[in-house]
């Protein structure tokens, strides 16, 4: 990544993480949902075949960690069209970052994948490689 592209990442995090409304974790596992908005051919609206995709983030259930997966019926809904998506990490409360892979290299089951943040507010960015999705960005209290 370029340094505009770093900085421009960074900006976003930070504005969206001082203006969100996420709950905080409870005693049950808290689901906090976001998407990833397809933009093809430019278009921010997406298109008839290409919906949003609704992912989660799942906090609550293990100390220190969330899991990203989708927001239906056993995780399905943040599909990833076979394509390895990046998920970007960044604990603003301890200033820890990170990186994961959330791929579904079998149509026998859904996508996900668990970050080990630690504790604190945490800001999560998940983007594609294939350049016509807009990325999907989430901040939460990870317990």
């Amino acid at each position: 990544m370029n340094v505009a592209t770093r900085f421009g990442m960074c900006t976003a995090i930070a504005i969206a993480a001082a203006c969100s409304t996420a709950g905080y974790a409870a005693a049950a596992p808290t689901t906090i949902p976001f998407q990833v908005t397809p933009t093809p051919y430019g278009n921010p609206n997406g298109s008839v075949d290409f919906p949003p995709t609704r992912c989660v983030a799942i906090v609550g259930a293990e100390a220190g960690s969330a899991q990203i997966t989708g927001g239906k019926e056993d995780g399905w809904g943040c599909p990833t069209m076979g394509a390895p998506w990046t998920v970007l990490w960044l604990n603003l409360s301890t200033g820890a970052a990170g990186s994961a892979v959330l791929v579904n290299d079998s149509y026998e089951r859904a996508p996900e994948t668990t970050i080990d943040t630690g504790a604190g507010q945490v800001a999560v960015f998940v983007h594609t490689n294939d350049g016509i999705h807009t990325p999907g960005l989430a901040t939460f209290y990870v317990p």
